[in-house]
């Protein structure tokens, strides 16, 4: 008989309530089905699907859920997947979230698992690949899942498990990803109380779980901008309005919002334009010109007061040149807000479980996640989970969305034990 089945016989012979014994069971489990999430992870990384086309995924997810008995819920935010384990003891109700989908990348990491998968994404052929640890997080919750339903008579509540789409956005002209599902009430039947969600960082090392309460990702809203001047020959711009010009302005006068305008002490922001496009010639001035940039806070106040000077100092500087300007600034995702007596409640269970040590108070990110609009209708916690090899230099490990992009298999353990923890601690302090 192992360990695993000699911690099961021991915990059976008297009713499960304390956090800790909890633990101890987890940690035994998950070290028994690490193997196997290891394995699921590989499948999945090998054959990737994009935003909204995580069908083959959604189907793996659903017959693992379907066999452990959890009641099982489909397209769901398009594709998504949600299984639902109603616990044998009465008690309040709580998701772990995973993302589904990956991102046209092509793969050039040297693993036997690397994915040739090939697409055509927006006109362009590209590669597939989870180039943002996407499959290690679906695999991580399939572990908990299966973890929790074995113990289905002493689960105190509901524990909902969200397997979403389209985190890195929906295609254009589609809905989805979370702000899709809390529209077609994921979150409401049953009623949750408190969402949790993980994420893989490859800068992060194996091990380590790093956390911020309060804004701890930014919002994110697309900003496209288009400046019409008046065509004419480029030997006597004199006789029209140069949109070059104006928008090379307009560029400048953007940054100055952030470094001028901005109160820093409070958050952070961050205005950046990365396209722009117009005219055909070199001795055309052309009428327009477009720029496409992205717009990054993690304060709602300050994200309003900037979206309006954006609006303020573009039109004005078109205007100063004769040429006018239209700003669009798109919805995006909001603020991650991890909630702080939420996160200040699981301070001790990711202690408990990672190590005091490995427990890491962090600086906000100016990354953003959808999980923001899960935790825009009920109380959250969003968490970073180490996947860099141990001993290797941060500035050197390849970045999210990179060809090059790689996780470390040995923390995907740790993390099937937080989604676990993170649902039966809540519970049990929630009653």
């Amino acid at each position: 008989m192992n360990y695993l089945w000699i911690v099961i016989g021991c915990f059976l012979a008297g009713p499960i309530w304390s956090q800790g014994e909890f633990q101890t069971l987890i940690h035994a489990q998950a070290g028994e089905l690490e193997a196997k999430v290891i394995e699921w992870r590989r499948y999945l990384h090998e054959h990737p699907e994009l935003s909204n086309r995580e069908f083959e995924t959604a189907a793996m997810v659903t017959k693992h859920l379907e066999g452990l008995g959890l009641e099982v819920r489909q397209k769901v935010g398009y594709t998504g997947v949600v299984g639902i384990l109603r616990g044998g003891k009465p008690g309040q109700t709580v998701a772990l979230r995973a993302d589904m989908d990956a991102l046209p990348v092509t793969e050039r990491v040297d693993v036997p698992f690397a994915s040739k998968v090939r697409t055509t994404y927006l006109g362009t052929e590209s590669g597939v690949m989870h180039a943002c640890g996407h499959d290690t997080h679906v695999a991580m919750l399939m572990g908990a899942a299966e973890i929790l339903a074995g113990m289905k008579a002493e689960v105190p509540g509901t524990v909902v498990f969200i397997f979403q789409p389209a985190e890195e956005g929906a295609p254009p002209g589609e809905e989805g990803g979370a702000e899709l599902m809390v529209k077609e009430g994921v979150l409401k039947d049953p009623a949750v109380d408190a969402v949790f969600g993980i994420h893989i960082n490859s800068s992060t090392p194996v091990g380590e779980v790093r956390f911020k309460p309060g804004g701890a990702l930014a919002a994110v809203n697309r900003l496209v901008i288009k400046v019409k001047g008046k065509q004419t020959h480029g030997s006597t711009p004199w006789t029209g309005v140069d949109p070059v010009t104006v928008s090379a302005q307009i560029i400048l006068g953007l940054q100055t919002i952030v470094s001028r305008q901005m109160d820093l002490t409070k958050e952070a922001a961050v205005i950046s334009i990365g396209k722009i496009s117009g005219g055909v010639r070199s001795n055309i001035i052309p009428e327009e010109v477009e720029m496409i940039g992205t717009i990054r806070t993690l304060d709602t106040e300050m994200q309003a007061d900037i979206h309006e000077r954006i609006r303020r100092t573009v039109t004005h500087i078109a205007e100063a040149s004769g040429a006018t300007a239209e700003v669009t600034i798109e919805k995006g995702y909001p603020v991650t807000y991890n909630d702080p007596a939420l996160t200040a409640m699981m301070g001790p269970t990711m202690k408990a479980v990672a190590g005091v040590d490995n427990v890491i108070l962090t600086r906000a990110r100016t990354g953003a996640e959808d999980f923001s609009f899960f935790a825009l209708e009920v109380p959250g916690l969003f968490v970073f989970l180490g996947g860099m090899p141990a001993g290797q230099d941060p500035a050197t490990a390849p970045p999210h969305h990179t060809p090059d992009f790689y996780i470390d298999e040995s923390g995907l353990a740790l993390g099937v034990e937080l989604y676990a923890n993170f649902a039966l601690d809540y519970l049990l302090l929630a009653k």
